[in-house]
């Protein structure tokens, strides 16, 4: 029946698995693995850093909803996405690091970038295994694609040593291993689903919050029924949102605080009680709040608060159960309560206490009225990638999210450095989609040798480079022979040039009045653009009712 190579075998089993991005950079031994992934079909996207490549690989495989690969030399090349792996880890979302190792029969030895590349990868992952010998290989990229997405989704390792990717298989050796179905969609308790809605009728000032899980679970459809049938106050967290859409008139993000602090009943559907919600615990919510919380991984339940009833399955599945059961009532939030009025009062204060940043011409400019013109000009159907300090923390509640999966940022790990593998991945995986992606000046600076990828494939991201020349914020341009404070970077650093200067296009706007035009002409132009907006160094959020990370 003839032979077949380890890395063809592996580009195949991939392939048959629904693997159809694999994002790396090549080198001893995995050269001819990415070449046979080309000819199996699977688009292949040379890198130039391997953290990148594993932070666009799992935004890939949250995107496309089966895990996507990174592909990496052994060693070093292995550490390095490592990166990726822990960030997939805490977001939740799946991905395949292939990682190349030096051969099984010079183990021990002193090697060529010899490592213990299994037993490093195991902490940050569902699964990861040795490759030991190359017939294998389907029976592992099948368990490793199963690991990945079912329960709760997550990264997975699998280590390919040269002499596997080398090795030559007879085809009646290998048994292939059947296509990975997609998750099952378990159910909740029924008794959960009623005591759900019977504590939703005793609340005073229910919250509805919506989380990244149901995003992932693909079921907006579910939980916009859910919301419109019950009329719910609602908040998504920061990749919740679109899940429902952020200028819902039921959304109550711009009131954020007032709603966590002051609801006596928080439903949790597919959100986790982590530092992005304060722990659920006070002073940031109520002593005696009441929660139900929606999670597909039982030990998630009751993480930091008890719960009043769990609804433990499939984000899509349970929401469809509560909305069948809602069949069988005839009630609804009433429109009129003072929860509401609470929640519109404050929403409206935090407009007013914005709106002379917003309103603001003055140049260099603030974040607000930079904001300002890039929402007015952003498509409906744009893929948001935010990143950095105050970038993404305002342009969490400046720019709103229609649709579900169409924000990227930091998220759970609060990682610097997705951002340009975020953005690679979304343009990659949507090009019918605008890619846009706003970062502060520290955050490009991580992976900033990324827009080269973005040039050589003519990916037409729109970056957005906030630039205050520091991390977090800024001082300005130093003084002759001033000691550079630890956290300053570059003031007016033109990283637009850098762009220009590969075959991208570039912009450098230092009048607010002007930022509109640069917009319209960065979507215009048929390539990678970068916009870079030299800020105030002194500029930054409103005032904040807590400090950062209070409980």
């Amino acid at each position: 029946m003839g032979t077949v190579s380890g890395a063809a075998l592996m580009a195949r089993s991939l392939k048959t698995q629904g693997v159809d991005y694999m994002f790396g950079i090549v080198g001893f031994p995995v050269q001819g693995v990415a070449a046979e992934a080309q000819k199996a079909g699977i688009t292949y996207i040379g890198m130039r850093n391997e953290q990148a490549a594993s932070y666009a690989a799992h935004a890939a495989g949250y995107l496309t909803g089966r895990p996507q690969a990174c592909l990496t030399v052994s060693g070093p090349g292995v550490i390095h996405a490592f990166a990726g792996l822990a960030n997939a880890k805490e977001n939740c979302w799946p991905m395949i690091l292939i990682g190349g190792a030096s051969p099984v029969y010079q183990n021990g030895m002193g090697a060529f970038q010899e490592e213990r590349q299994t037993e490093l990868a195991a902490p940050y992952c569902k699964f990861a295994h040795d490759i030991e010998h190359a017939s294998r290989i389907p029976f592992y990229v099948n368990k490793a694609v199963r690991h990945s997405i079912y329960g709760r989704p997550g990264p997975v390792y699998l280590d390919f040593p040269d002499d596997i990717i080398r090795a030559e298989v007879d085809e009646d050796e290998i048994v292939d291993a059947p296509r990975v179905p997609e998750p099952p969609r378990t159910l909740a308790d029924p008794e959960a689903v009623e005591a759900t809605l019977n504590a939703l009728e005793s609340a005073e000032r229910p919250l509805v919050v919506v989380g990244k899980g149901m995003a992932w679970s693909r079921a907006e459809d579910e939980v916009r029924e859910f919301i419109e049938r019950t009329q719910l106050p609602f908040l998504n967290s920061p990749m919740g949102k679109g899940t429902m859409p952020d200028d819902d008139p039921l959304s109550v993000g711009a009131a954020r605080s007032t709603a966590l602090r002051e609801a006596d009943l928080v439903v949790l559907l597919g959100a986790r009680l982590n530092w992005i919600m304060h722990f659920g615990q006070p002073p940031r919510f109520n002593k005696d709040v009441r929660v139900i919380q929606l999670d597909i991984q039982p030990e998630e339940i009751g993480s930091n608060v008890a719960v009043e009833t769990a609804l433990v399955g499939d984000g899509k599945a349970v929401v469809g159960q509560l909305n069948r059961a809602l069949d069988n009532r005839q009630w609804f939030y009433p429109a009129e309560t003072e929860w509401r009025d609470t929640l519109k009062a404050k929403a409206e204060a935090n407009l007013k206490a914005v709106q002379p940043m917003i309103d603001d011409d003055a140049a260099p400019t603030n974040y607000y009225r930079a904001f300002r013109d890039i929402v007015d000009w952003m498509p409906d159907d744009a893929i948001i990638i935010g990143e950095g300090a105050n970038t993404m923390d305002i342009g969490r509640t400046q720019m709103p999210n229609r649709s579900a999966r169409h924000r990227l940022d930091a998220g759970t790990y609060g990682t610097m450095g997705v951002g340009l593998g975020f953005a690679i991945a979304a343009a990659v995986t949507n090009p019918d989609k605008p890619i846009v992606s706003v970062q502060g000046d520290s955050a490009f600076g991580f992976t900033g040798m990324e827009i080269e990828t973005m040039v050589r494939y003519n990916l037409p991201v729109k970056l957005i480079v906030l630039n205050n020349g520091g991390i977090g914020g800024g001082i300005g341009p130093l003084e002759e022979g001033q000691t550079v404070p630890p956290g300053i970077l570059t003031y007016g650093a033109h990283y637009e040039g850098m762009l220009e200067a590969l075959g991208g296009k570039g912009f450098y706007v230092e009048d607010p009045k002007d930022l509109r035009a640069a917009l319209d002409e960065a979507m215009a132009f048929n390539g990678p653009t970068l916009i870079n907006v030299p800020l105030n160094p002194r500029a930054g959020r409103k005032p904040q009712e807590f400090g950062w990370l209070t409980t």
